[in-house]
Formats: structure tokens, sequence, C-alpha cells
């Protein structure tokens, strides 16, 4: 009879009975490897929430770069009010002076030429036949340039000049003429 408790039992089944399954054998054993291997596969729950994590990441980034365009367009935005009401500035004080009678007297005079009724005006033109402007300098007369001499002292230069020989023939005339070396082309054959 033992023969047949033997021989009837399957496998993995303790004790003998047959259709009853050992519960030692289906759970996996206990330690530091199985924990291991449960461990490193993600849960379903897991993954969720490093996807949530990610869409959060990502549109706080996109959010944060607009946010930091828009501090920097403001900015730009300050900076050209701020140049914009320092030039309006300069135009009112600018009209307020135009309003002075005495303003608009200087400015006729120093831009268009103007003068009162009985003044005489003078106007300095420099070497080039342009008036020179009022800001430039004259210089002093111990500095100028020195003046050319007159015409008919050239002329009479020339008059003497005219029975010299030039100092160029005054020199003797060379007794050999090289010709000018000319690159050589290609070698000649000699032909037997």
């Amino acid at each position: 009879m033992a023969d047949r408790r033997t021989s009837s039992r399957r496998p993995g089944s303790p004790g003998g009975r047959p259709g009853v399954r050992s519960t030692a054998r289906s759970r996996p054993a206990a330690g530091p490897v199985a924990a291991r291997s449960d461990r490193s596969r993600p849960t379903g729950r897991a993954v969720v929430l490093l996807v949530v994590l990610g869409v959060l990441a990502v549109s706080w980034a996109s959010s944060m770069r607009a946010h930091l365009e828009q501090q920097r367009h403001l900015s730009e935005l300050r900076a050209s009010i701020a140049a914009s009401e320092s030039a309006i500035e300069d135009l009112r004080r600018e009209k307020r002076r135009w309003q002075d009678p005495a303003y608009v007297e200087t400015q006729a005079r120093k831009r268009l030429g103007f003068v009162m009724p009985g003044e005489t005006s003078y106007q300095v033109i420099g070497r080039d036949g342009e008036p020179l402007a009022p800001e430039a300098t004259l210089s002093e007369p111990d500095t100028e340039d020195e003046v050319p001499p007159p015409w008919w002292a050239k002329a009479w230069g020339a008059v003497e000049s005219a029975g010299a020989r030039p100092e160029d023939e005054q020199d003797q005339p060379a007794d050999r003429i090289r010709a000018p070396k000319q690159p050589r082309s290609e070698p000649r054959s000699v032909r037997p």
C-alpha cells in the first residue's frame, strides 16, 4: 500500500494527497533576491505618477520661459518709455526757447546770417573758397604757410633756364649697352 501512495503521488504535492498542490512552491521564496525582483519592475501607479510629474515639469518650464520673456519685454518697454519722456522734455524746453525773442534773433544771426538794419555783415572765406564756420579759428599771421612766388618770378626763371642744357644731357653717354635678360624658352634639340 505504501507503493500506491508513493506512485499516486504527484510531484510537488506534499504528503501524498492527490490533487492538492503545495502552497510553498507556488509562493516566491522569501529573501533578498525575491525582494529585488519585485521592486525592479515599476507598477502601473508609479508609471502614471512619473508621467504626471513629467507633464507638470514641462508645463512649469514653458510657463517660466514665458514669464521671463514677458519680464524682459516689460523692462525694454520701461526703458523706451523713459527715453521718450526725456525726449519730450527736451522738446518742451526747446519750444520754450523759441518763444523768447532774443533766442530767435540769435538763431537767425547764427543759422541764416541775418543782420539788423544798419549793421554790416562780414563772412570769412577759407582757402577752399567756402565760408568758414563760426566756430573755426583763424591762424596767426606768423604761422601761415609760405606765400608762393608771383607769376612773373616763375616766368623770369623760365627765361633764364631756356639757354641752359638739361642736367641729364651733361652726363657722359654709356660705353656699352646691355641687352635685357630674357627668360630661356624650351631647350633646343640637336639633330645629328
